[in-house]
């Protein structure tokens, strides 16, 4: 990729994140004094798939192994039982910030 904000051809470095449908999924722009972090491409490809077996969001620094954050509860019906479910197996921090341990592992094709 070439820079607009610099006058020379030197490049920056892109890495692009890209699904089995053609989807851009992530861009991490690196500036060209800076080299990639490999690790953390996987870390991000890794949070994806669990994301999209699992419907769970991953939270900063998630690593493969750790909770999933559920989704928000969409009905006063489904709030309760998220309540009932915090205070049942201490999982969460509110109703709105909740994790769910049993999840799909990545390498599953289920």
């Amino acid at each position: 990729m070439i820079s607009n904000s610099i006058d020379n051809t030197a490049t920056v470095r892109n890495v692009y994140i890209i699904d089995d449908k053609g989807i851009i999924r992530a861009i991490l722009i690196y500036p060209m004094e800076t080299g990639r972090f490999i690790p953390e491409i996987i870390r991000i490809i890794d949070a994806l798939q669990f994301h999209d077996k699992n419907n769970l969001s991953t939270a900063a620094n998630w690593m493969v192994g750790n909770p999933g954050i559920r989704p928000v509860p969409k009905t006063y019906k489904e709030l309760t039982e998220r309540v009932n479910d915090l205070q049942k197996n201490d999982n969460g921090m509110s109703w709105y910030l909740s994790f769910q341990k049993d999840v799909k592992k990545i390498e599953d094709n289920k």
